[in-house]
């Protein structure tokens, strides 16, 4: 067993405190604003990012009902399928991944690398895919797997949001004035809104289209109803939608780098620095307000692009 969950199964597999980067060239200062970066992508070179936090209450779940199986959910390049798989395998348990599409041949390196974390892949159509939720469904993949702990796709529902509140307990974050991140599933920011001190602004920047309800569909999923108005969401910047990308991103990821040396992902992350600098430019924020970035890691995904577009 991976001496991550040797000694406690719910220890948490990092050394801190992680660091908090600050971004000091011009463009990220001129308008006054101080902006930090939170770099959870250094947490593991597998379980990275947010990744472990929307996973541990599943996880400690699952030892403690004494599940002997995780199945979840996810695409050729998940993040989270990956993720799960050594998580998985860390703390004892098997794995099973239900995968969106064909199977493709050769696998993707994600693919390959949950493989060789002991994950079962079971490949459905796109369209079988869009009833992961249904409750007949998660019933047939129950009578295959009786006494699995199933965890939604991306780590989504209470027990991530549950986790993902306690990423504001890596560091102090009183003086942030904003906090900002991906949204994919939502997870993340909705346990940054719960886990947040009174009076700051999350800011999410969701990476597929159509989102524009996002805050009034999962309202539900505040601990303090009152926080909504002080939840935020700027759309404009999905780049063509969910894993899509413009030569325009990939060419300010790289900047990004040679500037800061921090590597960023062309699906989530890359999204997130490039509407934060562009929306200083905007004068978005008053002057003397603090910002914290929060990178979810998934750098795994760059791997889908071709050799040579990224400086990293």
């Amino acid at each position: 067993m991976d001496n991550l969950f040797m000694d406690n199964p719910m220890k948490i597999p990092y050394d801190r405190p992680l660091p908090v980067d600050t971004l000091r060239s011009a463009a990220w200062t001129s308008q006054g604003v101080q902006v930090d970066v939170l770099r959870l992508d250094t947490i593991h070179p597998v379980i990275s990012g947010n990744k472990w936090f929307k996973l541990k209450e599943y996880l400690r779940q699952a030892l403690h009902d004494r599940k002997e199986r995780i199945v979840t959910f996810g695409g050729a390049w998940s993040n989270h399928i990956v993720a799960t798989a050594y998580a998985a395998r860390a703390a004892g348990l098997r794995s099973a991944g239900i995968i969106r599409g064909e199977r493709a041949d050769p696998l993707s390196d994600t693919l390959e690398a949950a493989l060789d974390y002991g994950m079962q892949l079971e490949f459905i159509s796109r369209a079988a895919y869009k009833n992961r939720a249904e409750a007949s469904f998660l019933a047939e993949l129950s009578s295959r797997w009786p006494g699995a702990c199933f965890i939604p796709e991306g780590g989504a529902g209470r027990s991530g949001i549950t986790g993902s509140a306690t990423i504001l307990e890596e560091l102090d974050p009183t003086p942030y004035s904003h906090i900002l991140c991906a949204i994919g599933t939502g997870a993340t920011y909705w346990g940054l809104a719960n886990g947040a001190a009174p009076g700051q602004q999350i800011i999410g920047i969701p990476v597929l289209k159509g989102m524009d309800g996002f805050l009034q569909q999962g309202r539900e999923w505040l601990q303090d109803p009152s926080r909504l108005s002080f939840c935020h969401i700027e759309p404009a910047y999905h780049f063509g939608g969910y894993a899509r990308r413009t030569e325009e991103l990939l060419a300010f990821m790289n900047e990004l780098y040679r500037e800061t040396g921090i590597p960023s992902d062309f699906v989530y992350t890359g999204k997130l620095f490039y509407a934060a600098r562009d929306l200083l430019s905007k004068s978005y924020f008053p002057p003397g307000s603090q910002l914290l970035l929060i990178h979810s890691g998934g750098l795994q995904g760059n791997r889908s692009l071709p050799a040579g577009i990224l400086d990293f």
